[in-house]
């Protein structure tokens, strides 16, 4: 403990020096955070009495052309843009990333996601199907508890969802001079790229944001000191005069006025750091906007608990229906993936993705090393994603037996130390066609809704899942990998074996899952975080994001997206924000704003 509380100190140190080391020529003005327009919520009861709900649409210190609901991958970009020349509220239900040694640091990036704490910059959830799943709470979103690897969308994603090309590439390099680094090549990284190429993943297109077959190296938002770089810091594009970012601002509900022929958008209610509620309003303009930037998860919901969503659903919880809309919700999607532990005889450097082989079949290899459960967290207790409490329930009942509660236990408590000595071969489904949807389970903006995704439902999705398993198999035993491993070519039911006794899920195993590979993906199914759906064009959105039937309102994020973007959306969605803004100044003030 006392070593932990040192580690802790020495953390906080690095970043204080650095905030302080960091400071421009002149007057020094160090703070809580590092620009003058983040705040706490609680900061907007004193900013004006329109906190009380005194003040009205028509305008007001608290009336603001945007409010952005969601301060994450694509919120950042999108509030920064759209400051340059119109008032911004941006509201973000987690804290500051700056300060926090779990998101900043590499080496911290499977604690963030262990962290079931209430302040965690990571909100564990497990859908129905039994997979552990995570959502960010945090200035950033995204960006603050991923894996970093950034790749840009393929050229037929951006001609399915049309997008005008010419401002696509204009706004991804916007992105990557801010936030986007080359990544210092990990030995395992390597021998993973060169296994590649052996089993016929060519040509090889060294290192390249492009989505394109073959491998290839590709960027990420991690320095070469292991510093992330999140969304949060293209905030410092906006402008500080017109942009107002409020931190632990949790959204309850948007505000619509119902009296003309469609409901219209006018504020929302949202909550402090110290439970006080607040509302925040839009000047009274036809195209001031609220702007829904909250995630595949957090949309959807946000949109039903507004009153936007299956009217029958509605009703059972009692939210007064503003818009009846049976697609809100529906469609929800997640990239399945499975994962190959390879264990090494000596400890390996600490990697994240950064090589990636993009195959014609539509499935997607990767490799990290170096992470997995610490000698203390295997013999600890994981909270709601402990297998003895609380999410267990998402199981179907006819699984959840007392067996398969007491085998999960077991597998966690009996994995050595050793056994994560090692590297993982990642394979994942480019363009999952099975999936599911998203329903309330209560009224509470802070709990989990209960989400589907009906991995392998279709049998496409999981013959692409055994063809996969089959080229990590190929790889993990190829020269490159054993001679970087020093353990020899070791039997594929004997490697398979390793990741099926691995905590990674809430699914019950099967005898059969090391001899056939079906039961293999299905059993082992893991997530990388790449959900999307729930409202999706020409259903919840027009084809300019705005949400139909109501006035407006529109949604910038993932829960849009028919598929997944390149083999990480992340690049996409940072760009994704910076384009829709400077969209919307074109459309506002011609073709020259933004720029």
């Amino acid at each position: 403990m006392a070593l932990a509380g040192a580690v802790k100190l020495f953390f906080c140190l690095v970043l204080w020096l650095s905030c302080i080391l960091s400071c421009s020529q002149g007057k020094q003005n160090f703070s809580e955070f590092p620009y003058p327009f983040i705040k706490r919520a609680s900061w907007f009861s004193s900013s004006s009495s329109s906190s009380t709900g005194s003040t009205s649409s028509s305008g007001g210190n608290n009336a603001y052309d945007y409010i952005v609901v969601g301060g994450g991958t694509a919120g950042c970009p999108l509030a920064a843009t759209l400051s340059q020349n119109f008032s911004v509220l941006l509201l973000e239900r987690g804290g500051a990333p700056f300060s926090n040694a779990n998101v900043s640091f590499l080496g911290n990036f499977h604690i963030a996601l262990a962290d079931i704490s209430p302040t965690s910059a990571s909100q564990a959830f497990v859908s129905t199907d039994g997979v552990i799943n995570a959502r960010a709470r945090v200035l950033g979103g995204g960006t603050g508890i991923n894996a970093g690897f950034y790749t840009r969308a393929s050229s037929s994603f951006i001609n399915k969802v049309g997008w005008d090309a010419k401002l696509v590439n204009e706004s991804y390099p916007w992105v990557e001079k801010q936030i986007v680094h080359r990544p210092n090549l990990a030995p395992w990284q390597r021998a993973v790229r060169d296994s590649l190429l052996d089993v016929g993943v060519s040509p090889f297109n060294g290192f390249t944001y492009d989505h394109i077959y073959g491998t290839k190296i590709g960027g990420t938002i991690f320095d070469r000191f292991g510093r992330r770089h999140t969304a949060a810091e293209l905030l410092a594009s906006g402008n500080p005069q017109k942009l107002t970012v409020l931190v632990h601002a949790t959204v309850q509900k948007i505000v619509f006025d119902t009296s003309g022929k469609q409901p219209k958008a006018v504020g929302v209610i949202f909550k402090d750091e110290k439970g006080e509620q607040h509302q925040a309003l839009l000047v009274n303009r036809p195209r001031s906007e609220i702007i829904l930037s909250t995630g595949a998860i957090a949309t959807p919901q946000m949109l039903m608990l507004s009153g936007i969503g299956p009217k029958a659903d509605l009703q059972k919880l009692k939210i007064p229906v503003v818009l009846d809309n049976e697609f809100v919700g529906k469609g929800m999607a997640d990239n399945p993936m499975n994962s190959i532990f390879v264990p090494t005889k000596s400890p390996v450097q600490q990697s994240l993705i950064q090589t990636v082989g993009i195959t014609k079949k539509g499935v997607y290899i990767e490799a990290s090393s170096g992470f997995g459960q610490s000698s203390d967290s295997i013999h600890c207790h994981h909270g709601i994603v402990s297998a003895e409490i609380g999410q267990l329930s998402t199981i179907p009942p006819k699984q959840r037996t007392p067996e398969a509660i007491q085998a999960y236990i077991k597998r966690k408590r009996d994995l050595p130390h050793e056994a994560f000595k090692g590297g993982f071969i990642l394979e994942k489904i480019a363009t999952p066609i099975s999936t599911g949807e998203l329903r309330l389970i209560n009224t509470n903006v802070d709990d989990n809704p209960s989400v589907t995704f009906n991995y392998f439902k279709h049998p496409y999705d999981l013959e692409r899942c055994v063809e996969g398993i089959r080229m990590a198999m190929t790889i993990v035993q190829s020269e490159h990998v054993t001679n970087y491993t020093q353990l020899g070519k070791e039997s594929v039911e004997k490697i398979l074996n390793m990741s099926v006794s691995a905590n990674v899920n809430f699914i019950p195993r099967h005898p059969n899952d090391t001899s056939s590979l079906e039961q293999f993906c299905k059993d082992t199914v893991i997530t990388i975080w790449h959900y999307h759906g729930g409202c999706h064009v020409g259903k919840v959105v027009s084809p300019e994001h705005n949400v139909l039937g109501v006035q407006r309102l529109r949604i910038v994020d993932g829960s849009t997206f028919n598929e997944s973007p390149g083999t990480n959306p992340q690049g996409t969605v940072l760009m994704m924000g910076r384009y829709m803004g400077v969209k919307i100044l074109r459309d506002r003030l011609g073709r020259t704003a933004g720029i």
